[in-house]
């Protein structure tokens, strides 16, 4: 029996095939260190657990609504307008099982077939896999390290055609750390509004932010551009509940989450109530633990690039949000599959190719494992790229 033409070329995802492969040789006694792990390593905070304990005792196990509990997106709303300047009412929020539920439900209620979605490069992974299964091309916008990753105005205005449906704009990012200022986000909305072109804003690293920098969600610029864009968010990476599976999506345009929660109702139906409670908890509560997460990852991130800016064959600039070093490579004209491949036989460390998040020039090392673990594989990195 054929497969469906939508699943034919999908591609898998690299980071989950290097964690596979590398906790398998850790199952076989081998000593890996993993750079390639793309959740907080740190555990989820004692009283996000001990709401979702009390949850299981007090019964909270049955179905929700299917686009999440009326008190969670009364918590989200609260949210958005306390930190992010953004007043959304709890109808124009919809909760999914991650923010990457969340992503997938967007591009297949905005985009049909043969509308083209921008994606700035490098990207998050799954961006464009979501974009084919919705029918859609992915455009892609190439940009530079001497730019910090950050894709201009002029670029924007050349990959627009007459079938752009929407830009990703993913800020901080993933895997550059890159985050767009007030003036660049200006410049943006307003190619965006002149050309009535939908922004998809994932923010899911907002709060994972080093040296006093500030996010600004896109949709905060003005009236025009907040009802032009759709805000995405979740607690995976913010509260280390990767596991927990709880994202969301916030928009003006009600019949575009009308429409998310009608095809969510008919897929997952809702996510799962004891993690709803929890994030309630998240979002609603102090997040004292989460700040000495980011002050951890800022440590951690500074010692990584110093041991790289040693290392001949290496390069990155710094980041300045989440937890990945996008490291350029030049080691003898290997691919970036081919050195990850190399360094994981032979120098027994993890890290994901570039070539996942368009770039074989580069690999992504996560610095969401302990610093421990960062030296000793920056250790082996070292020499492997001595030898």
């Amino acid at each position: 029996m054929a497969l469906s033409s939508r699943v034919k070329n999908l591609s898998a995802s690299l980071t989950l095939a290097i964690t596979a492969k590398a906790k398998k040789m850790k199952e076989e006694g081998i000593d890996v260190i993993g750079f390639g792990s793309g959740e907080p390593d740190f555990d989820t905070p004692s009283n996000i657990k001990d709401t979702a304990i009390k949850a299981i005792q007090q019964g909270f196990t049955k179905y929700t609504p299917a686009s999440g509990t009326d008190l969670l997106k009364d918590v989200i709303s609260k949210k958005l307008s306390r930190e992010n300047n953004l007043e959304y009412a709890p109808s124009q929020v919809i909760v999914s099982c991650g923010a990457k539920h969340s992503l997938y439900n967007i591009l297949q209620v905005v985009c049909d077939k043969g509308d083209e979605i921008v994606i700035p490069s490098p990207y998050w992974l799954s961006y464009p896999e979501m974009v084919r299964l919705a029918g859609g091309k992915p455009v892609f916008i190439e940009t530079d390290e001497k730019d910090h990753f950050k894709m201009d105005v002029g670029s924007f205005k050349k990959a627009i055609s007459n079938n752009t449906r929407a830009l990703i704009l993913n800020s901080p990012s993933n895997p550059s750390g890159c985050i767009y200022n007030l003036d660049e986000l200006k410049a943006l909305a307003k190619i965006a509004l002149e050309r009535d072109i939908l922004v998809i804003s994932d923010e899911i690293y907002e709060k994972i932010i080093f040296e006093g920098k500030r996010h600004i969600s896109i949709a905060s610029i003005d009236d025009g551009i907040f009802r032009n864009t759709i805000v995405v968010n979740g607690v995976s990476k913010s509260f280390a509940m990767t596991g927990w599976r709880i994202g969301y999506a916030a928009s003006a345009r009600e019949d575009i989450i009308d429409a998310m929660k009608k095809l969510q109702s008919h897929s997952t139906s809702n996510p799962a109530s004891i993690s709803q409670a929890a994030a309630v908890e998240a979002i609603g509560g102090k997040d004292y633990s989460m700040k000495d997460m980011v002050r951890e990852f800022e440590k951690r991130r500074d010692y990584i690039v110093r041991r790289i800016s040693r290392i001949e064959g290496l390069s990155c600039i710094k980041p300045e949000g989440a937890f990945y070093i996008f490291c350029r490579i030049d080691k003898g004209g290997l691919s970036s599959i081919a050195l990850a491949e190399r360094v994981l036989n032979e120098a027994r460390v993890a890290v994901v190719p570039g070539r996942a998040f368009g770039s074989d020039r580069h690999i992504r090392l996560s610095f969401a494992t302990s610093m421990e673990n960062i030296k000793k594989g920056m250790d082996r990195i070292e020499k492997w790229f001595e030898g």
